[in-house]
């Protein structure tokens, strides 16, 4: 785990720090060729420059969201509520992380893409990537 990512978990509360290095460690492991880093706060994986998932603290406890999620097909994330693909589901115990679920997640995020990072390029147009 990149340092960076290291230091954000460490400012989390004990309970807080399980459920970000549970999140971490599944997600290093399912896409090993991501690039990880702290992009906006909070830690981010990224598949050719594009952000696939990510997770923040929030009053309501750890929020794991994937920016292409809404197209998962997948009851238990959450869609966001703007022009964006984006769904998220939120953790308040490490125990709640169905690693088989995330994982399952994580290769539809890899499969499934909107290409967030020429957004600005293309005035707020979101394009399918695959």
């Amino acid at each position: 785990m990149k340092e960076e990512i290291q230091a954000y978990h460490q400012n989390q509360s004990a309970g807080d720090l399980e459920i970000c290095d549970l999140l971490a460690t599944v997600i290093d492991a399912e896409l090993p060729e991501a690039e990880s880093k702290i992009w906006h706060a909070h830690p981010v994986w990224f598949l050719n420059g594009n952000p696939i998932v990510g997770y923040s603290k929030l009053k309501s406890g750890v929020r794991l969201m994937f920016w292409s999620g809404a197209d998962f097909g997948e009851e238990k994330l959450k869609a966001g509520t703007g022009k964006f693909k984006d769904a998220s589901i939120s953790y308040t115990t490490a125990e709640q992380v169905e690693v088989n679920e995330v994982q399952r997640w994580l290769k539809k995020a890899r499969e499934i893409q909107w290409d967030y990072k020429n957004l600005v390029k293309r005035k707020g147009q979101l394009e399918r990537l695959s």
